[in-house]
């Protein structure tokens, strides 16, 4: 895991700009601790920072590439993870390539050597990078199928920059952290767009897309989407071949010169990844390390409601001494989830407002704890969005409901923009946005034209999932690690088990007529029945009223001492339902999210974004 950040320009010598390279270098430094460097020319500045995880020793950032008499010819900067490098680096050695180490980063600049931007297709893994080339002077953006690693650009009057996080591409110059209308209705939405940012002049690279630059501008491709084709295999042999490719994963992705730990919340993803781990692992290095969190307040108040059934911390200790697992929890309180510095590191670790401000905070405080023993954690993002987990996958209100099905959960209450002035809420028209985002989703959903409409409509939730929501997920995963340091590893991403589960039919996907029954067939005899039986529970979301109570006094100092930059936003009607009103404002319509909504978007001016909306 690594961080990049770049900057090209076509009209000025970027190799006097001291000045860039100064500012470039921190940015990103909880992505990348171990090392730091940059490549400078007067067309291109490229600064990567490492975090090492194979090949300490070797693995150089910026690889580079020269020619016959020594001159740089290519120049790349890499993050992420390619798991079958060892059998493209066998490839490319028949080619007449030779190597300096045995890091998968000179495979990819290799690959890029022979195959161009095409090396994309052969990669088996979690990777955002940059490839200067510097005899075509063009600049080529790749990222991986599902965007488990992210990557921004900006392109204005003042150059082209690139980076892993929007933070880093404003200490280039060339943008500022500035958020319009349109990108504060994409922040509020909870409708992630494919290739928008929250700020203005930034796009992301889409999953599975390439972005190049050179004089003529930029240009975009893609070079992965689903595809939909007829499922040939019947129920067993589909559960066997599900099965197979998760311990080929599981085997991939336990390659590392540092030790790989594992996130184990006792559901049936998390527990399935460390019960595949602890069968490849066995007899090597001990016991595989396990982190989960919970909340005091559930050990002896739990209470179940809607989505969670039951908590989490028996079936962490089922499974954990299923596995023999040397497990550690970490146990939170309503004030860890309400302490103000707490709250904006999330936000800016996101850069952004989110929706689930505790279950952030909880994540965060939990990657904290992980990093103390490893910096390389396997966890279970992706399952429920891949084998239809989730409650709108089967409750047959949201999967006709035609809107992003985890917006009917809401039951027509807003998420996040519940405390937001009136007549900004009707001039934004959140509904019309979430809608149009919805529509366009819906219709881009790869079919075989052979699907009944209950499959075709599955098919398209399925798609919905996989390209929007999974985007939340993955962000989460990446920047609350990453704000530790830590990467997170995520089997069930990988491409060839994603389009094999994609094509299975929905009808084998709940064969047992439950969520994710082909999942618990292909992992059976591995997980312990009263966790292979469990029913989905989310993450924990806490349930003490303490802290409910904090966030409402958080939202009277912002908008009762005027110190707050965004005081101005909210309905004062509403902030008054919430500060006086038993139900915290739910009777009018506002939901906690909306609470510390109000609470991250002061915390989010406070960093220095600048609000423009006139």
């Amino acid at each position: 895991m690594c961080g990049i950040v770049g900057i090209i320009s076509f009209d000025q010598d970027l190799s006097l700009r001291t000045d860039l390279v100064d500012a470039m270098r921190p940015a990103l430094s909880h992505r990348g601790p171990d090392a730091v460097d940059q490549w400078v020319s007067p067309r291109a500045l490229l600064v990567p920072r490492r975090l090492a995880v194979v090949d300490l020793a070797g693995g150089r950032q910026p690889a580079i590439a020269t020619d016959d008499a020594g001159r740089d010819v290519v120049v790349l900067s890499y993050t992420g993870e390619v798991f079958n490098f060892a059998e493209i680096r066998a490839e490319l050695v028949t080619r007449g390539h030779r190597f300096r180490d045995r890091s998968d980063t000179e495979v990819v600049l290799r690959a890029y050597q022979e195959w161009g931007a095409d090396c994309a297709r052969r990669f088996r893994g979690m990777f955002a990078f940059a490839v200067w080339d510097v005899r075509r002077e063009e600049l080529l953006l790749i990222r991986d199928r599902f965007g488990i690693y992210p990557l921004y650009y900006a392109r204005t009057s003042r150059g082209f920059a690139f980076a892993s996080e929007p933070k880093a591409l404003f200490t280039t110059g060339v943008v500022e952290p500035v958020v319009d209308r349109a990108g504060l209705l994409e922040a509020l939405s909870f409708t992630p767009t494919p290739g928008c940012s929250v700020f203005k002049d930034i796009r992301e690279v889409i999953p599975g897309e390439v972005v190049r630059f050179d004089h003529n501008g930029v240009h975009r491709s893609r070079y992965w989407t689903f595809t939909a084709r007829e499922h040939e295999d019947d129920l067993a042999t589909t559960e066997r071949t599900v099965s197979d490719i998760l311990r080929e994963v599981i085997r991939q992705q336990l390659v590392s010169d540092v030790p790989v730990t594992a996130m184990l919340s006792g559901g049936l993803d998390s527990s399935a990844v460390c019960a595949l781990a602890t069968a490849h692992r066995a007899g090597a290095g001990g016991p595989l390390q396990t982190f989960s969190m919970d909340y005091s307040y559930h050990l002896d108040s739990f209470r179940p409601d809607e989505v969670h059934d039951s908590p989490d911390s028996p079936y962490v200790e089922k499974m954990s001494a299923h596995l023999g697992t040397d497990h550690h929890e970490l146990l939170l309180d309503w004030n860890h989830l309400a302490d103000p510095e707490a709250q904006a590191a999330v936000v800016r670790a996101m850069d952004r407002p989110i929706a689930g401000l505790d279950m952030y905070v909880s994540l965060l405080q939990l990657s904290a704890e992980v990093r103390r023993r490893s910096h390389v954690v396997l966890t279970g993002d992706g399952s429920d969005e891949l084998f239809g987990g989730y409650m709108w996958f089967h409750d047959p209100f949201y999967v006709r409901a035609q809107q992003f099905p985890w917006l009917g959960v809401s039951h027509r209450m807003e998420f996040l923009t519940g405390l937001l002035d009136r007549s900004l809420h009707t001039e934004l028209a959140f509904a019309d946005y979430a809608r149009d985002r919805y529509h366009e989703a819906v219709a881009e959903t790869p079919l075989t034209g052979k699907e009944t409409p209950r499959e075709r409509r599955m098919r398209e939730i399925t798609y919905l999932n996989m390209t929007r929501y999974l985007r939340v997920i993955l962000d989460r995963k990446d920047r609350l690690g990453m704000a530790v340091s830590i990467e997170g590893r995520v089997p069930f991403c990988d491409h060839v088990l994603a389009e094999y589960v994609y094509n299975v039919p929905w009808s084998m996907k709940v064969a047992d007529g439950r969520e994710k029954s082909l999942l618990r067939a292909a992992v059976r005899g591995l997980v312990p029945d009263a966790v292979l039986d469990r029913k989905k529970s989310p993450f924990p979301t806490a349930q003490d009223p303490r802290y409910r109570t904090a966030l409402r006094e958080q939202l009277r100092r912002i908008t009762e001492d005027g110190g707050s930059a965004v005081a101005g936003l909210f309905d004062q009607q509403r902030v008054k339902s919430v500060l006086t009103d038993p139900s915290y404002g739910l009777r009018a319509g506002v939901t906690r999210m909306s609470i510390e909504a109000a609470v991250q978007l002061h915390h989010w001016t406070a960093s220095g974004v600048r609000l423009e909306l006139t």
